[in-house]
């Protein structure tokens, strides 16, 4: 069992800059594979970036390359996601996942954070 939690949202102006962080309670925290995925009003759960447990595997949303740098902690527990060059498009509800092994599919992620928002504009 793992709980996450996001921290970080905000409003920023474009071309500014977010760290998000998503903390986790739980012993295992280590086991999982972590992912970030985001939801705008009206529009479906889109995949972020995602990073296996040891922090070697990482992949994004071609949206988002460039742009954005997923890491995490494993000794505080915590994942992060780095954003830098945000657009106006890039403003939605942001939320991290964990599961056993990386995917880009939210259908496969078992734990869930509630969520922060972020919002692009000017």
């Amino acid at each position: 069992q793992v709980q996450l939690v996001e921290s970080g949202g905000g409003l920023v102006q474009p071309g500014g800059s977010l760290r998000l962080s998503c903390a986790a309670s739980g012993r295992t925290f280590s086991n999982y594979a972590m992912g970030w995925f985001r939801q705008a009003p009206g529009k479906e759960r889109e995949f972020v970036a995602t990073i296996s447990w040891s922090g070697g595997y990482i992949d994004y949303a071609d949206s988002v390359k460039g742009r954005f740098t997923i890491s995490r902690d494993n000794a505080k527990k915590t994942v992060y996601l780095q954003m830098n060059s945000l657009k106006p498009e890039d403003t939605a509800v942001y939320r991290c996942a964990a599961r056993s092994g990386i995917s880009p599919r939210p259908d496969e992620y078992g734990y869930w954070g509630q969520g922060t928002q972020v919002t692009v504009s000017s």
